[in-house]
């Protein structure tokens, strides 16, 4: 989850991409009685700027999986999330820091999983909740 910027500057690469599997802390999922199913697939592009800011596009993806949030029975749901990142070696407070040689995307990946998780986790999406009779 490294990107080596000193050494693509070196290298005179100032694109590339990534991917790798991420196994994500499981204090992350908001819902309960759900959790991430299996690693979080991650992948993107870097763009290396004259000022040393590196705008990165992360695109993740996983499964969700946990109780149905009407009917409590067994739900899953495929997620998928794309976010445009601006990394910046002077700490501005609007976007994420690094020390001009690496970046670690640790922490954009887990805030990528916070922003993208859905506020409910439905069995089926006309789910009409628990049927009383």
């Amino acid at each position: 989850m490294i990107i080596d910027v000193r050494r693509q500057v070196a290298l005179k690469k100032y694109t590339g991409g990534f991917s790798f599997r991420y196994d994500c802390p499981k204090n992350l999922v908001l819902l309960p009685s759900a959790f991430i199913d299996g690693e979080v697939e991650v992948s993107g592009e870097f763009e290396i700027y004259e000022d040393d800011s590196v705008g990165v596009t992360l695109k993740i993806s996983y499964t969700l999986k946990g109780e149905c949030s009407y009917c409590l029975e067994e739900a899953r749901q495929k997620v998928d999330y794309c976010n445009e990142i601006l990394f910046v070696t002077d700490d501005d407070g609007e976007n994420y820091s690094y020390d001009g040689l690496t970046i670690n995307l640790t922490t954009a990946v887990n805030d990528a999983v916070l922003f993208s998780q859905p506020q409910i986790l439905l069995c089926k999406p006309d789910c009409k909740g628990i049927e009383i009779k």
